[in-house]
């Protein structure tokens, strides 16, 4: 796999704290084997920081970001204050995935009789530079077996990987909902109305599942079920847009809103 020695100004990298002391903290960077660095005390958390020890810990997992680096000294400085909680989630599952994805392949060398380094100079860095990550091209084949050969892979390998992938990758789906008030003056509102819900239950994608429910005169609710939340949102869109094209050129009107109004 091809690594980087040091991570790059701006990235969020996972560190364990080895040290603690008055002024700041040692942090082992998981990322980069043999990589140190340093969280001065100004860094660690928003105001003034009376004791250190009360906001990081020895042997803590922590989520920094690179403020600076200066590869001739090995110097890393991080900051621990610059990290909100949104951005510490979505780093912890990268780099949960990526721990993974590496478990993952040193199964699949095995299973090849291969050494792990072949495996990614045959095929594993073709699939980062087309997926992004390995763990990503592990998530595409657990939705679809076929997806490595329709985007042009060959080799043995393929079947090995894709039973590892259905076997150990679980994919997570999201579920949004939205409200509709409908009404209709046209002489045949009813139908219409079926018409225009019915066309807009059906999505371009597989994996993606709308459901319209009626709650009562004059209310409808959506649910949409997709792999992630803006495939969900952007879903959630079309639906009501091609509900309200429907019904405005019948004479009628729609209200969307997120929740049930009582």
């Amino acid at each position: 796999m091809i690594k980087k020695d040091y991570p790059e100004e701006g990235e969020f990298v996972v560190g364990t704290v080895i040290k603690v002391q008055n002024y700041g903290a040692f942090i082992s960077l998981d990322e980069y084997p043999n990589k140190e660095g340093f969280i001065h005390i100004a860094e660690v958390a928003s105001g003034w920081v009376k004791r250190i020890r009360n906001h990081i810990k020895e042997k803590q997992k922590v989520v920094c970001k690179v403020i600076s680096i200066d590869e001739s000294k090995g110097h890393v400085d991080l900051s621990l204050k610059r990290v909100n909680e949104h951005q510490k989630r979505d780093k912890i599952k990268e780099w949960k995935n990526s721990e993974k994805a590496q478990r993952l392949i040193q199964m699949l060398s095995k299973k090849l009789n291969k050494t792990v380094e072949q495996c990614y100079k045959e095929f594993g860095n073709e699939l980062i530079k087309r997926y992004g990550s390995l763990y990503s091209a592990f998530e595409e084949m657990a939705y679809d077996s076929e997806v490595l050969i329709n985007d042009g892979f060959k080799g043995d390998w393929i079947e090995e990987l894709n039973l590892l992938a259905k076997e150990n990758i679980s994919i997570q789906f999201v579920e949004i909902s939205g409200y509709l008030d409908i009404k209709s003056w046209h002489p045949d509102g009813i139908n219409q109305i079926k018409k225009a819900l019915s066309s807009a239950g059906l999505s371009e994608y597989e994996d993606v599942n709308i459901n319209i429910k009626y709650i009562g005169a004059p209310n409808y609710m959506i649910t949409i079920k997709a792999p992630d939340y803006k495939i969900a949102e952007d879903e959630m869109k079309k639906v009501v847009e091609k509900i309200e094209k429907e019904i405005t050129k019948g004479n009628g009107e729609i209200k969307f809103h997120r929740k049930a109004e009582e």
